[in-house]
């Protein structure tokens, strides 16, 4: 009932026009990663943009500016948790981290538009649908372009396929060749590989190497009588 009494049109409409405008430009953002089949699509940068204006229109309400600029802090480190969520790491690769600043976008979005700034809102907004339409020529571009060893940071792997009773002998091997070319070894895993043989996949501590001298060990390993197969490959991270 005291609501009631308290009730103020003006701030009424400025509420209602900052959850609906959060709510636009929170669709719209979503809407882009939903006909992409993101993890996180069209209802949750929807939400995460109105939620993000709710919280920091509720504090403007309460207690002016001031407490706006608080409440914006805990919703920035908030949402990072939130985005957290979508990143998961898949072998050597880290996926979700463009689904977790697209969720920071959405919310910076509607924290603007909770603060009254309708033009930060909106420039928000075109700034991450750009990002994720307009460059991703740009990327896919970059991406079908060949490797260059001292320009790019990737993670190597060196893989080898030997016999089950054959292994610590390879395992050996691949440790010395690597520590000689100076190559420190990060993690050395051994696989099932069919019936009798195992996969060893030596993974270097090293973003740049010269892809001559990887070569030249993987070719002498497979010289080894019992090395039924050796190679090299790079994992980029996205």
């Amino acid at each position: 009932m005291q609501t009631l009494f308290n009730f103020s049109l003006s701030p009424f409409l400025h509420s209602a026009l900052a959850l609906v405008t959060a709510f636009v430009f929170g669709s719209s953002i979503g809407y882009e990663r939903q006909v992409r089949q993101r993890t996180a699509g069209l209802r949750t940068n929807a939400l995460v943009a109105v939620g993000a204006a709710a919280f920091v229109d509720m504090a403007l309400r309460l207690t002016g500016a001031d407490g706006a600029v608080r409440v914006v802090s805990y919703v920035v480190s908030g949402v990072g948790f939130l985005g957290a969520g979508t990143i998961m790491k898949d072998g050597l690769n880290v996926r979700g981290l463009n689904t977790a600043a697209t969720l920071w976008g959405s919310a910076a979005a509607g924290a603007c538009a909770g603060a009254g700034l309708y033009d930060s809102a909106l420039l928000a907004t075109l700034a991450v649908l750009s990002a994720n339409t307009l460059l991703r020529p740009v990327v896919d571009s970059i991406n079908r372009k060949p490797l260059h060893d001292r320009d790019s940071e990737v993670t190597y792997q060196l893989c080898v396929i030997t016999t089950s009773n054959e292994q610590q002998l390879a395992r050996a091997m691949v440790e010395e060749l690597l520590e000689q070319a100076q190559y420190p070894v990060g993690d050395l895993d051994v696989d099932p590989f069919g019936d009798d043989d195992v996969e060893l996949t030596a993974t270097l501590l090293c973003t740049s190497a010269d892809s001559a001298e990887l070569d030249r060990i993987a070719e002498r390993l497979s010289a080894k009588a019992y090395i039924k197969q050796a190679f090299w490959n790079p994992s980029t991270t996205e």
